[in-house]
């Protein structure tokens, strides 16, 4: 009894976990029809991720920004009693 063997790839289990039956379209080498669908949609993942960085930017600057203000106000404190 022969057995057809075939490799999986790691990324092949996340399609099939998010969806198996866009796993088993490429596994048979159907190509999707909604191309201009799946360019906007991987255009908007790219500017989500944009975003998200941007976002943890701004976060580290505003807890510079307030580690700053903290030691300021500490240096100002201890001069005025000084």
């Amino acid at each position: 009894m022969e057995q057809s063997m075939f490799s999986l790839r790691a990324s092949e289990i996340g399609t099939y976990l998010f969806c198996a039956r866009a796993w088993w379209y490429r596994r048979q080498g159907i190509e999707p029809q909604n191309q201009a669908e799946l360019i906007g949609g991987q255009h908007l993942h790219r500017q989500h991720g944009r975003q998200v960085l941007l976002a943890g930017l701004w976060r580290v600057l505003a807890w510079v920004l307030l580690l700053a203000a903290l030691a300021l106000l500490t240096a100002y404190c201890t001069w005025r009693v000084v």
